[in-house]
């Protein structure tokens, strides 16, 4: 089981011998970075991570040593760099499933026109590795590396309906942490969610995470659960009500993950 929803300083990692907490602090830098974010100063990298700021001078100055960062002097800031970027798309290029789910995703997406998509789990939240859009004006504008959270997601509770029963499990344990006075509501979502997968192979999104987002989600299935990706198909609340969702874009949803698997060459069950 991956403990990558753990922070490092967690009591059991620090016990574990074979964890470096150079290497975890240096990674944990890299993910301060948000979306629109050019540049961050080591004061804010150090708040946001809770490191001292010397230590974070010392890892940003190794990272820019090795190209993971830039530096403008000028401003005092770091950016991510070149190697930040290499790494992204060699990951985006081993994932077979882009390539052989992405007809399929356009054709859906111009059926419906909204917005179809994949994703993988990143700690708490599923991170978009393929999106595709509809020609039509008013759609969703979240394009490969977007992130949206695992709980209150028709994605997000697509990827856990997929995953064996320890595995979801461990990540529920983790959302109950993080989601402290709204878990009684999540928990009763995400169960319902489960009991629509089984119902009716797709999960729908219940307006918990944004209320003018309609959506469907199901997943794609891996008996290892790092390949395990999960697909959605949304747009705006006022063009896809909850019928269309049930009777026409589900269906089609599942349809479209299953001749995904078929072109992968999986058994289906």
């Amino acid at each position: 089981m991956d403990d990558d929803i753990r922070s490092f300083d967690d009591e059991d990692i620090a016990k574990d011998r074979q964890f470096v907490t150079a290497l975890a602090r240096g990674l944990e830098i890299l993910r301060c970075f948000r979306p629109g974010e050019a540049a961050l100063s080591n004061s804010e990298m150090a708040k946001r991570t809770g490191m001292p700021k010397p230590t974070i001078s010392r890892l940003t100055y190794t990272l820019t040593r090795l190209g993971y960062l830039n530096y403008a002097a000028d401003q005092g800031r770091y950016q991510l760099g070149a190697a930040v970027l290499a790494l992204g798309h060699t990951l985006l290029a081993n994932l077979d499933v882009r390539k052989l789910a992405r007809p399929g995703m356009q054709a859906l997406a111009e059926y419906a026109q909204c917005s179809v998509a994949t994703g993988i789990r990143d700690r708490l939240n599923m991170v978009y590795v393929e999106a595709c859009r509809g020609s039509a004006a008013v759609t969703l504008r979240r394009d490969a590396g977007s992130r949206i959270p695992l709980a209150t997601t028709a994605m997000g509770k697509a990827y856990l309906c997929g995953l064996a029963q320890d595995q979801r499990d461990f990540l529920m344990d983790h959302i109950r942490m993080h989601t402290e006075a709204n878990w009684p509501k999540i928990k009763a979502d995400i169960e319902q969610s489960f009991k629509d997968y089984q119902d009716r192979g797709f999960c729908l999104s219940s307006g918990l995470w944004d209320a003018n987002i309609s959506a469907v989600g199901v997943p794609l299935v891996d008996p290892d659960p790092a390949r395990t990706v999960a697909f959605n198909c949304g747009g705006p609340a006022f063009l896809l009500p909850r019928e269309r969702l049930v009777e026409d874009l589900g269906p089609r949803l599942v349809q479209m993950v299953r001749n995904v698997e078929v072109s992968m060459g999986r058994r289906i069950d």
